[in-house]
Order: C-alpha cells, then sequence, then structure tokens
C-alpha cells in the first residue's frame, strides 16, 4: 500500500512540475515577444515565436499523456497477435500486425521483447506475444485490443483476387507484486510442449514451453522464449496474472460504458478497425471515424492519431458515466 501511494505521490507531482514549468516558459516567451515588437528586432521575434511553436507541441503531447491516468496504464505491456480463419491469407496478415507493432514500439524507445511465437503452415504466423517494455506502454497500446480486418490483392492468389481477412490482437498489462491476484492451482492446467518457429536448435529438442490454461475464465497464455522449461513456467504464471487483472479492469470498464450514453456497440473483442490495400487505399478506425489515406505509413507503425483519438473516447465515456 505505501509503495503504492508513494508511486502516485511522484506521478502527481511529476505531472504538477510539468505544468508549472509549461506556464512559467509561456509567460516568459509571450514577454519576450513583446518585448522584440516593441524594439523591432525580427530576429528575436523570430526565435520567440519558434520557441512558442515548440511549446505548443509539447503542451498538445501533455495533454495527450493526461489521458493515461488508468491505475495500470504506466505499466510494461504484453501484446498478442492471433491469425483468424482463412489460413495463409490470415496468417500474413497477423504478422504485418506483429510488425506493426513492433515498428511503432521501437519509434516510441520502448523494448521489444518475443516471449511466444508459432509460425504459420506457409507464410505469417498463427500466433505470437509480445513484451513491450517502457512508460505508458500498456496505456497507449490498451485500446489496440479487438479484431483488425484486411482488404487486399492477395499475394498468395495466382489469380490475383481480392481477399479479406481478419486477425486479433490482445493487450494485457504486466503487474508487480503489490497487486494479488488470487489464483487456485486446482483451477489450472499444466502442458509442457516442445517450442516452435525463431529461436535455435535447441526450441525443438526438449518439452520446455509450458502452456497455462485458466479453467474458470478460459484465458489460455503460453510461453516458450527460454531454454528452461522453469522460466517458462514462471513467465507463464506471471503472463496469467496479467491476464486475470486485465479481465477486471475489462469488467469495470463495460460497466462504465453500460452507464454511460455514449455507449457503442463496439466492444472488446469486436472488429475495431479496417485497412484497406485494394481497390483503395485507407485505414479506418470503427469507433472513432479516424482515418488515415497512407495505408503503408501506418503499417510501419504510425499508430498514434488512432490511439489518441481511442483514449480521448473512452476518457468522455467514463466521465458521461460519472456526470
Amino acid at each position: 500500500m505505501a509503495q503504492a501511494l508513494m508511486r502516485e505521490r511522484q506521478q502527481l507531482q511529476d505531472a504538477t512540475d510539468v505544468v508549472a514549468r509549461i506556464e512559467g516558459e509561456l509567460a516568459d516567451t509571450i514577454g519576450l515577444i513583446e518585448l522584440a515588437e516593441a524594439e523591432d528586432e525580427a530576429s528575436v521575434l523570430a526565435d520567440a515565436e519558434s520557441a512558442l511553436r515548440e511549446l505548443h507541441r509539447e503542451a498538445q503531447k501533455r495533454q495527450i499523456e493526461s489521458l493515461l491516468s488508468g491505475e495500470a496504464d504506466r505499466n510494461d505491456t504484453y501484446l498478442e497477435v492471433h491469425a483468424g480463419a482463412g489460413g495463409t491469407e490470415s496468417q500474413d496478415w497477423a504478422a504485418m500486425l506483429l510488425r506493426m507493432y513492433s515498428r511503432w514500439a521501437a519509434a516510441h524507445g520502448y523494448k521489444v521483447e518475443e516471449i511466444g511465437y508459432n509460425e504459420g503452415e506457409e507464410a505469417g504466423i498463427r500466433s505470437a506475444t509480445l513484451l513491450i517494455k517502457g512508460p505508458n506502454a500498456y496505456g497507449w497500446l490498451k485500446t489496440e485490443s479487438g479484431v483488425h480486418r484486411l482488404v487486399r490483392i492477395s499475394p498468395f492468389d495466382s489469380s490475383a483476387r481480392r481477399h479479406t481477412s481478419f486477425a486479433s490482437v490482445w493487450v494485457y498489462p504486466v503487474i508487480d507484486d503489490s497487486i494479488e491476484i488470487d489464483i487456485k492451482e486446482s483451477d489450472v492446467r499444466v502442458d509442457t510442449y516442445r517450442s516452435s518457429g525463431a529461436g535455435g536448435q535447441h526450441v525443438n529438442t526438449t518439452d520446455s514451453a509450458v502452456r497455462l490454461t485458466h479453467i474458470p475464465s478460459g484465458i489460455v497464455v503460453a510461453c516458450q522464449n527460454e531454454r528452461s522449461q522453469h522460466k517458462n513456467r514462471a513467465t507463464a504464471w506471471a503472463m496469467l496474472r496479467s491476464r486475470l487483472y486485465e479481465l477486471e479492469l475489462q469488467k469495470r470498464e463495460e460497466k462504465a460504458q453500460a452507464e454511460a450514453a455514449s455507449k457503442t456497440d463496439i466492444g472488446w473483442g469486436h472488429q475495431i478497425r479496417s485497412y484497406v490495400l485494394q481497390p483503395y487505399q485507407l485505414v479506418k478506425d470503427l469507433r472513432t471515424g479516424v482515418e488515415s489515406t497512407n495505408p503503408q505509413a501506418v503499417l510501419d507503425g504510425d499508430l498514434d492519431m488512432f490511439m489518441e483519438a481511442s483514449l480521448a473516447q473512452r476518457v468522455n465515456a467514463r466521465e458521461a458515466a460519472t456526470a
């Protein structure tokens, strides 16, 4: 409890310090502009106006970060990608999504670790799990959970027909020991198996991979990135605790949305975004209406506009529920 209170206190102190600094720099810059105009100092005026624009950009960034106020938003996060029905086409789409989130994370200075990786039969992946480490990793990515739809001319179709593919993304926070999650061992089925995919020769020689199934909730997690079954088991249990914690956060969010007049039909696990490559170029978020006519940039990790809009929508729904 004391650790949690100290962490919250530090977060609030950091936030108020930033506001005070921006207000001080704004006052100083406005004063410099007024002085430059009075004395007709064009170069000083240009520098001050440039500083004012930079301050505006920082204020916008801080405003967005203020939306990350959830109890787990500052935590590291797990991100799972699963191919939908459709074989090679959907598995290739899942691999594209995995690359997209990896590039987004790298662009924001986050560290990415591969926890699990199951290759597709011919191309792509059946599923994969990433551990993304960095400040506010879960807060930024939490609204990405759901089904992602791709429309394109299939590179695997000799007739060059247009195909629609689906893949799902699931995001849940890494939790520390200060958060207690009670799991009965009798409620969990433990399976071991040989690892598959990238990782060196050792992955296919021993039953080092571990899969945990939480029977009451149906949640399944797996880890295969270590040579040691013991280490994979420990990581899998940490992932299961995180999934159960995220499930509780989800229930709270759904309850808040149910009380809000602005609640939509888009929910957890439903289709959230469409990526159309042919016959036209468009990425559209079906929850917020945000669009991009540059799908390649989005697939290269340019996701901030979608995340920002989703975060704002979630905050507005929460405020409407408590009004």
